[in-house]
């Protein structure tokens, strides 16, 4: 019988889901008997509720007046790695995102020369289309990704724009393994009860659309009260908004200025929503640019149907006509058209939803995935 691992693992310990992925698969790992080490600033959000055995090793900056917005979280995270790696004999350290863990597992590795564990990254979307991109962070960016033992990323989408962008050589591997989901959390469970806690007014048949996310620019948070807007107008509907960010208080307005304020309700940040989510009837996301799209992949596995944008990684997780429908970025038109053929007919409804829900079960289950990574883990530490 192999011994357990020694794994560390960091992420942001914010809503996101890099963070949310990072998280599930460390506290896999702890249900399997392995030793894990999460290495962060704070205890990542879906740890708080945790009662797994893992360990949190809190990255703290220097308070030095001299250094104070010097931005030194980098090689306070990077010395963080190199305590926990000698102490707690890491295997491997799983960093996600590139912008600053790559970084900091790489110089890491450099003060624990050979002896030190090996690096899975994890890159995620932004960090590499945009924030990795950004000149003040490319060489090292780039050179931090070469250096790592195995760099994964969530869509072939995402793999080819990391290659592209950094301008990697053709021969550089990266493994495609798709995030996935939690299918007993997330199942489909048509309690219309639960939205009556939200909507105390809500009416038999009347579709609840549903949108979470952290309320970038990027997810064009305005598309979704246009497309309820355009679906309103041809059938009474609700808007159900989980999440928060810099563009919900002009989502609120937009819908306050149109006076349907009585029609949707802004959340804010749910740990626990999955009730929620499985009683909707259709999941909006016309985000400009997604890697994968993890929020769209909780609602397919809730049996909820998904209207999406045609961008990035989407396409991957989202079967055209079968388990949602694709459009153009910004093309509000065709996506409330998509919400009302699916409403309005509900053996269509019932058709997609259970597609949605049979595509998750044979592709994104979260026991495959953490095989796999646990397989990967072992290999890189000479478990095989």
């Amino acid at each position: 019988m192999s011994r357990p691992l020694n794994v560390g693992i960091t992420c942001f310990p914010t809503f996101g889901g890099s963070g949310m992925i990072a998280t599930e698969i460390g506290l896999a790992m702890a249900e399997r008997g392995h030793r894990v080490h999460f290495i962060a600033r704070d205890l990542p959000v879906r740890l708080h509720s945790s009662r797994l055995k893992v360990l949190f090793h809190e990255v703290t900056e220097s308070t030095y007046p001299a250094l104070q917005q010097s931005g030194t979280y980098t090689i306070a995270l990077a010395s963080r790695m190199v305590e926990v790696a000698r102490y707690e004999r890491l295997d491997v350290v799983h960093v996600h995102y590139a912008v600053p863990h790559a970084t900091a597992a790489w110089m890491a590795r450099e003060v624990l020369g050979d002896a030190g564990p090996r690096v899975v990254t994890t890159l995620h979307g932004t960090d590499t289309t945009l924030v990795g991109r950004d000149p003040s962070y490319l060489p090292v960016t780039r050179h931090s990704i070469l250096k790592s033992d195995v760099v994964t990323t969530p869509s072939a989408y995402l793999r080819e724009a990391t290659r592209v962008g950094f301008d990697l050589p053709a021969e550089f591997p990266i493994r495609v393994l798709y995030n996935f989901v939690d299918t007993e959390r997330f199942a489909p469970r048509r309690d219309r009860e639960a939205l009556r806690a939200v909507f105390p007014d809500l009416q038999a048949g009347e579709p609840v659309l549903v949108h979470v996310s952290n309320f970038r620019a990027v997810k064009r948070v305005e598309d979704v009260v246009s497309v309820f807007t355009e679906v309103h107008r041809r059938r009474p509907c609700r808007l159900l908004m989980i999440g928060d960010g810099p563009e919900r208080s002009p989502a609120e307005r937009h819908v306050r200025k149109l006076g349907l304020d009585a029609r949707a309700v802004f959340l804010g940040k749910q740990e626990h929503f999955a009730e929620l989510l499985a009683a909707s009837d259709v999941f909006l996301l016309p985000s400009e640019q997604e890697s994968f799209g993890l929020a769209a992949l909780e609602a397919l596995s809730c049996g909820v149907p998904v209207v999406a944008s045609a961008v990035g990684g989407v396409p991957e997780l989202v079967v055209h006509g079968r388990t949602g429908f694709l459009a153009p970025v910004g093309d509000v038109a065709a996506m409330a058209d998509a919400v009302l053929a699916l409403v309005e007919d509900p053996g269509r409804w019932a058709q997609v939803s259970a597609a949605a829900r049979t595509h998750v079960l044979e592709h994104f289950r979260r026991e495959p995935a953490i095989e796999r990574y646990e397989a990967l883990y072992r290999k890189l530490a000479g478990h095989t």
